[in-house]
């Protein structure tokens, strides 16, 4: 069976990562198929939502120890194949948020490391109850440097400082408190609430998403005066869509719009 595995919903794609074996680790394997895979949805105008989750005991562990500790056999003690790895583990977290979709994550079991590094990478997520976030890789003498770029930006600073230099685990409920992730539902119900949540979003107008998730990630790197310039263009620019003024009419005659998404 495929690493990750693609599962077309109507709008919605569901992506699987598959290696229970090693707790959906982050493999060379693994990355290669989620960049080859996210690029693909770049310029899929039938795709209006994803969702990302893991077969097997965890949702992701983070980086495969066991190839790492193969790369320190190189002569140069694997400096150039640990940089690579890392380069192209942010090239996916990029990817994730530079897609016109917006991405959901369904998490269970634990997010750890790089793992949880995608948690807060990816645009929402729903975490099942007994779920565990962790950036632990300072228990091993590794500190989680490239997960904590993605976790700095998601939850107070505070709170990701002590997580990264403790090494400690946050439960779902915690998480959720935190901004990490946006809901907290029975395990049971996890697929189900994912979905809903996929679809809920996918019925919105898909140009006025993809216009939004660009301007969302693009403003929030500027400062306040700058972001009200930006996405005072923005909206002229959504507002001169004729599918808007449609939206628009609709609203007014209190009927569905007639939106060819």
């Amino acid at each position: 069976m495929a690493i990750l595995e693609v599962t077309q919903r109507g709008a919605v794609a569901q992506l699987t990562m598959n290696a229970p074996e090693r707790l959906n680790a982050l493999s060379d394997e693994m990355l290669d198929a989620l960049q080859t895979t996210l690029d693909g949805f770049a310029n899929d105008p039938q795709t209006r939502v994803i969702t990302l989750r893991g077969t097997g005991k965890a949702f992701c562990a983070g980086h495969d120890l066991r190839q790492m500790t193969a790369m320190r056999q190189a002569a140069d003690g694997g400096a150039a194949a640990f940089k690579d790895l890392f380069d192209r583990c942010a090239k996916v977290m990029s990817r994730i948020q530079s897609l016109p979709q917006p991405v959901i994550a369904q998490v269970h079991g634990i997010a750890t490391a790089a793992g949880c590094q995608l948690v807060a990478t990816c645009d929402m997520a729903v975490a099942a109850e007994g779920t565990r976030f962790g950036v632990n890789g300072v228990n091993i003498g590794l500190f989680c440097s490239t997960p904590m770029v993605a976790l700095s930006r998601n939850i107070p600073r505070k709170q990701a400082f002590e997580m990264l230099t403790t090494g400690d685990f946050i439960q779902a409920d915690r998480a959720q408190s935190l901004g990490l992730v946006n809901r907290v539902v029975p395990s049971g119900n996890l697929e189900k609430e994912t979905a809903a949540l996929a679809e809920q979003v996918a019925s919105k107008l898909g140009a006025a998403v993809k216009i939004g998730k660009e301007a969302f990630y693009n403003q929030i790197a500027m400062n306040t005066a700058d972001a009200y310039a930006y996405t005072g263009d923005v909206m002229v620019q959504n507002m001169l869509r004729e599918d808007t003024a449609e939206g628009i009419d609709a609203f007014l005659a209190k009927r569905p719009p007639n939106w060819d998404q």
